[in-house]
């Protein structure tokens, strides 16, 4: 069940800064690299998570090894809205990413039960 709770929290990591269209000329204020840690307020979920992401052009890219479905999208505000599934469990967050930081919240669903938190990043 571990196992299952933190690859709902590595997808949602993931995906937390998805952008939208991007000019392949011009890079996003987001892009780089990032340091998310996904932090649990409710549920069964393991305490706090972090993880590694980078966006290039406007696209984000977990750099780990786990497989997952994911999209969403970071406004020209920086706004954040992210769908993010793994088999049948997932999570939906939402947000604020701005050029060196983002923060947002986040609820998971599936077998593992339901969770919920915040997100906070760092650009690295």
């Amino acid at each position: 069940m571990l196992r299952s709770l933190k690859l709902v929290a590595v997808t949602l990591a993931a995906g937390f800064a998805i952008a939208g269209t991007v000019s392949p000329v011009m890079a996003a204020p987001q892009d780089g690299n990032w340091s998310v840690v996904v932090v649990t307020e409710k549920g069964t979920c393991d305490r706090a998570y972090r993880y590694s992401v980078a966006v290039a052009n406007g696209k984000v890219r977990y750099q780990g090894d786990t497989a997952v479905n994911f999209n969403g999208t970071v406004e020209s505000d920086g706004a954040v809205k992210v769908a993010i599934r793994l088999g049948e469990k997932g999570a939906n967050g939402t947000g604020r990413l701005a050029k060196d930081s983002g923060q947002g919240t986040w609820q998971g669903f599936g077998n593992a039960g339901e969770c919920a938190g915040y997100w906070e990043a760092e650009r690295r």
